[in-house]
């Protein structure tokens, strides 16, 4: 299948300390990928440099095709959302105003919402259950209620990729399965989407496909049950683990600290 985005052989330092190193990495229409590594792994630093935020020291990365560096901002913005980590609402906007900055790729400058825009940011939020709290400040909304509007911008973009790093980070068991069913559905419908996850379990359950990095490296890329093994996990996590298969995936439970 043909890749929407790649990556080959990327370098990237920060302060001259080299954090992703050699990183190849394709997203294909359909895809659902889980990028998992412990802390300091390079995730982050390689979905900054996917999303164009980040100028690799080698290797490059492609979108549709073309360097990602030769396509007009605008161009990658339309075709490219990124949901950065632990994102935060400073101002009190109502939520279908948040949402609705989701379609300023597509609009000039000052212009009205157009029909398509419309429709697009009543899909994203119909798609996200967030309807119900179109008037209601975005910084009177609960945790749970927050990362799912903060989706809603990011699909009314309606972008073939989605980055996505850490978007369950701190919420409670249900309201991750919410997010991650809506990321899972995301890609059925035909969308390419990469999302930074701790979780291994959560991983397992909906990723179709796992990349696993260990000190900038990517040390696995398969799936769930090629790259959860208690080997990978050894060499990245430095952990024993148990690991187990249920009706709804592997479940992999920490055991102890090697």
């Amino acid at each position: 299948m043909t890749a929407l985005l790649e990556a080959r052989d990327l370098t990237i330092a920060l302060d001259d300390r080299p954090v992703v190193q050699q990183a190849g990495l394709a997203l294909a229409a359909g895809d659902f990928v889980g990028l998992l590594g412990p802390n300091g792994a390079g995730k982050t630093t390689l979905l900054r440099a996917l999303a164009g935020l980040l100028l690799p020291q080698f290797g490059s990365v492609r979108l549709d095709g073309q360097p990602l560096t030769a396509l007009p901002a605008a161009d990658r913005a339309r075709r490219l959302a990124y949901l950065p980590q632990g994102a935060e609402c400073h101002w009190p906007l109502s939520v279908a105003a948040l949402v609705a900055l989701g379609r300023l790729p597509h609009r000039a400058p000052w212009a009205a919402l157009s029909p398509v825009d419309i429709a697009a940011i009543d899909a994203a939020m119909a798609f996200t259950d967030v309807r119900h709290l179109a008037d209601r400040p975005v910084t009177r909304l609960s945790g749970g209620e927050r990362a799912r509007v903060l989706l809603a911008r990011a699909l009314a973009v309606d972008p073939a990729i989605l980055l996505a790093d850490e978007p369950v980070a701190g919420l409670d068991p249900g309201h991750q399965l919410d997010v991650m069913a809506l990321l899972a559905a995301r890609a059925q419908a035909g969308g390419a989407v990469l999302v930074v996850l701790h979780d291994l379990t959560l991983a397992a359950r909906f990723c179709r496909r796992l990349v696993l990095l260990q000190a900038g490296r990517i040390l696995a890329d398969g799936p769930p049950e090629a790259v959860l093994t208690p080997a990978n996990l050894r060499a990245a996590y430095g952990i024993d683990a148990h690991i187990s298969h249920t009706d709804e995936g592997l479940l992999v439970v920490p055991g102890r600290r090697l």
